[in-house]
């Protein structure tokens, strides 16, 4: 368990930003931890990111993530400094990272003074260390991430949309409430339920929540920076992912109301717009619109608007269909 004791003015300061180099390295870290096949639905995108690894040289150096420590300095995953960031802005700064930083870090990482063998090139050579290593991040995102990325991109704008909305209307006690089901909000501790034992308080700093597309449940959290903590979770969205239907041959919900229904209702359980369930589901917007058109007439599908968007959730009927018929078998995602 990671536990964080929690400061009231950290909490009020709670905020959402997306960070695509911490997608970058989450997906490396995907690979390493599934090396003789990554799950559904990331398997087919990880074929093609192991295949780019082992024929593109210039992605190279990305491969250090699978060596590294378990626990790295967080100048080798930062956090973002603005709300919504480029990959570019994010490896310029990466390269730009000053030695006080990294010297900073490896202190605390490594009192001894005794670095693992991939971290000493921060050290005797940092500027060719940085840019070697920003060099093989950005060539691994061109070729195995950017052809998803605005589909990535568009999900996790209604994940970061759909979180503001619920932090703005009912504060940050309901958001870290309802945040991941292995993250656990009992004031003033937040818990992140995995292996690695830690604990610390964040007094009087930031707390910076990061959705991940490539997250598949594992939580992480940086600890470094002065002034903000960083919580990364899953976020919702990541069968767009996915390269064809899974099929359900026992899925009562599909049954009832048909594959593509069952899905809307089933991504619905997080209220989202035609265009997000579109991405989500990899369906066109008319086919998405119409099954909302149907679900909404048999009243167990609502619509609201919040600022420029229209949301649509479940209603009570809708929220039973999904929890009595909805179980049988994985989310019938990818559906027509």
């Amino acid at each position: 368990m990671i536990r964080i004791e929690i400061d009231e003015p950290t909490l009020a300061r709670t905020r959402i930003a997306i960070s695509p180099f911490a997608e970058a390295v989450c997906s490396l870290y995907l690979l390493q931890r599934n090396p003789d096949g990554a799950p559904w639905p990331y398997d087919g995108w990880a074929r093609q990111a192991r295949e780019i690894l082992r024929t593109v040289p210039a992605v190279a150096p990305a491969s250090f993530y699978f060596h590294a420590p378990s626990r790295l300095p967080d100048f080798l995953d930062p956090i973002p400094e603005t709300p919504v960031s480029t990959i570019t802005e994010q490896l310029d700064r990466f390269r730009a990272t000053p030695a006080e930083i990294i010297e900073e870090q490896f202190a605390t990482y490594y009192p001894s003074g005794d670095l693992p063998d991939s971290m000493r090139p921060f050290r005797d050579d940092r500027e060719a260390a940085l840019n070697r290593l920003a060099d093989g991040l950005a060539a691994y995102w061109e070729a195995a991430i950017a052809p998803h990325w605005p589909a990535m991109r568009a999900a996790l704008d209604e994940e970061v949309l759909l979180r503001a909305r619920a932090l703005a209307a009912d504060g940050p006690d309901a958001l870290l409430a309802r945040l991941h089901e292995r993250i656990r909000w009992e004031r003033p501790v937040l818990t992140l339920v995995k292996a690695l034992e830690h604990s610390f308080e964040a007094v009087d700093k930031r707390l910076l929540l990061v959705p991940l597309i490539f997250s598949r449940g594992a939580l992480t959290c940086s600890t470094d920076h002065a002034e903000v903590v960083m919580v990364t979770y899953q976020s919702r969205g990541a069968a767009l992912l996915a390269a064809a239907p899974v099929p359900h041959a026992d899925d009562r919900l599909a049954i009832l109301v048909g594959r593509g229904r069952a899905a809307v209702l089933r991504a619905l359980t997080v209220p989202a717009s035609t265009t997000g369930l579109a991405t989500t589901l990899g369906l066109a917007p008319s086919t998405v619109s119409e099954h909302l058109a149907g679900l909404q007439a048999a009243g167990v599908v609502h619509r609201r608007r919040a600022g420029r968007r229209v949301l649509y959730g479940l209603e009570p009927a809708g929220i039973a269909l999904v929890n009595l018929l909805g179980g049988d078998s994985a989310p019938a995602e990818f559906v027509s």
